[in-house]
């Protein structure tokens, strides 16, 4: 298990999180779960109902829709924040192909930072475009 102070320091580097204070991100990651994968484990399911995002900590996945793997993420990875801000049914399977850690984090912690730091919000979306671009 992580240090917080190691969590707040993941959560700074990536371009979602890198305009919030550190001492507001000490308050993120105490409300994130860390969770541990062995490879081939499945994360997410497409088809079940989702509320929370991942962040990949370390290791790999793919991201299999209708049973085709369209790519694979890696470290410093976000995914499932569809879901997060919109609960609605997942729309991939997310199996590990590696041993993988991940941050969780739900839907009510997303909100509120979104309602504090519209850079989140901001990160959400571009993520959201490159994906639909990618398709």
């Amino acid at each position: 298990m992580l240090l917080t102070i190691e969590r707040v320091i993941i959560l700074k580097s990536l371009n979602i999180f890198s305009k919030i204070s550190e001492n507001d991100l000490l308050s993120v990651a105490t409300q994130l779960t860390e969770i541990e994968y062995v490879k081939d484990s499945t994360i997410i399911k497409q088809g079940e109902l989702g509320t929370s995002m991942y962040i990949i900590v370390r290791g790999k996945v793919d991201v299999i829709i209708d049973g085709n793997i369209v790519t694979t993420l890696g470290k410093e990875s976000i995914f499932g924040e569809l879901a997060a801000l919109d609960p609605e049914p997942r729309s991939a399977t997310i199996k590990t192909t590696e041993d993988t850690l991940v941050f969780k984090i739900n839907s009510t912690v997303i909100y509120n930072l979104i309602g504090e730091y519209p850079n989140v919000a901001r990160g959400i979306i571009e993520i959201l475009c490159a994906r639909i671009r990618e398709k």
